[in-house]
């Protein structure tokens, strides 16, 4: 995404004041009272309800620190942060992704947790959940959702085809994912389609099956960008699929997930690659009778099943007056019982180890197992600590990614535009 001059930052603040109609820094209100302001990230209906039924919870049972509920948007997130630290007006409480944080944490725009965090809190959540909220030395959000790629397929068309039906223990490989994707192919039916509209996330997530990092971290602790041979594997797996073998469709490269989903249900698509929380949508907007199944991503080699995340995160500006009563308002919001509603809602996996044993996360219907069955798997993203990524993904790998993907460039052009590009981009942040 662009980033706003800070010129443009200011009337862009303005115009954020306006439409989320607060004013910045928690305060206290009438006798005293603490006024907190929570943006919450949250689209779908029953993650919207969820959020709002739980601060009005926390409202009833805790007058002395009222929280107003903000609503935001993923599609500009990124930007309206920036907009509003820069002019003062940030909110208290920072609904976000783990991977958005890195150039706010080290820009001080965010308060760092590790001495405010409840002992009950940080023990609820894994280590490797944490390491992907963690930047030097401090912990600048609270990892809750985490969200793996699936694939959701048409239960009868891989029957008809006679492919073998992977499971949660038994993925395929990804020259089985391919080969499958071929036999589904035909009668003006592709075997896949890639929605890969935004394309970096999801290739640089699954490339950790293949052993693929992207992203290198020196002794000097600066980052650089490779591209080597484990890093090409998933890109040039999609990329075959497209130009080579043609089992998929060429014209979902430039969609949105949902926007494929028409077609998947006209049976114009075998398999669509998406995000676990798209279940909801399938739920509810497949035909009567449309019979779908959730299976695994693919694994690399020697059964490696390694899917890196970036889980949603709440996080406390550092401009806000009251730290400790909007980390407490964060504790309440992930107790187990309340966190699960979250991930029930939003059609993901909690990151907290007790939540995520809810039988409510464990039923086969709607898949809901088979997510759960990969929460051991899921690592923290490539690009989880480094600053710059935002300019990178959005100025050099996307584009490159999706020529790539379309067949417009080569291996060679995309690896010197991620390599070369790339690295003269992160040197501006690491000087």
């Amino acid at each position: 995404m662009r980033r706003p001059t800070r010129y443009a930052a200011v009337f862009l603040t303005a115009l954020a004041l306006l439409t989320a109609g607060c004013s910045g820094g928690g305060g206290a209100s009438d006798a005293g009272r603490i006024t907190l302001r929570f943006q919450s990230l949250a689209w779908q209906q029953d993650s919207v309800a969820a959020n709002k039924q739980l601060v009005a919870e926390w409202n009833r049972t805790h007058p002395d620190v009222r929280v107003e509920y903000v609503q935001g948007s993923w599609d500009s997130v990124h930007d309206q942060l920036l907009t509003s630290f820069e002019g003062g007006e940030a909110p208290d409480i920072i609904h976000d992704a783990s991977d958005d944080l890195a150039d706010f944490a080290y820009g001080g725009d965010l308060a760092e947790l590790g001495g405010l965090l409840p002992a009950t809190l940080r023990d609820a959540i894994p280590g490797a959940s944490w390491q992907t909220t963690t930047f030097g030395k401090g912990v600048y959000g609270v990892p809750f959702l985490q969200e793996p790629r699936m694939i959701i397929a048409n239960r009868a068309l891989l029957v008809k085809s006679g492919v073998r039906i992977p499971t949660a223990d038994t993925p395929w490989t990804w020259e089985e994912f391919q080969q499958s994707a071929k036999k589904l192919t035909g009668n003006g039916t592709y075997g896949v389609a890639w929605p890969l509209k935004e394309p970096v996330s999801s290739t640089l997530n699954l490339s950790l099956s293949t052993g693929g990092q992207i992203f290198r971290r020196g002794a000097d602790g600066k980052v650089t960008v490779r591209f080597d041979a484990a890093d090409q594997a998933v890109p040039r797996a999609v990329h075959d699929m497209v130009n080579t073998d043609h089992s998929a469709a060429r014209a979902t490269l430039g969609m949105g997930g949902s926007d494929t989903l028409p077609g998947f249900f006209g049976g114009k698509y075998a398999m669509v690659p998406l995000g676990f929380s798209y279940r909801q949508q399938i739920q509810q907007q497949a035909p009567k009778g449309f019979d779908w199944i959730v299976l695994p991503a693919p694994m690399g080699p020697d059964g490696n099943r390694a899917q890196g995340v970036s889980p949603q995160t709440l996080s406390v500006s550092e401009d806000c007056a009251h730290k400790k009563e909007a980390v407490r308002f964060i504790d309440f919001l992930l107790r187990t019982d309340n966190v699960v509603r979250l991930a029930k809602g939003d059609w993901m996996l909690p990151t907290a180890t007790a939540a995520l044993r809810d039988p409510a996360l464990h039923t086969d219907q709607n898949g809901w197992s088979t997510g759960t069955a990969l929460a051991p798997y899921l690592r923290s993203a490539p690009a989880q600590s480094v600053r710059g990524y935002p300019e990178w993904k959005d100025k050099v790998a996307t584009p490159a990614f999706q020529e790539y993907y379309s067949g417009a460039i080569g291996l060679d052009e995309l690896r010197h535009r991620l390599v070369t590009d790339g690295n003269r981009v992160l040197a501006r942040y690491q000087r």
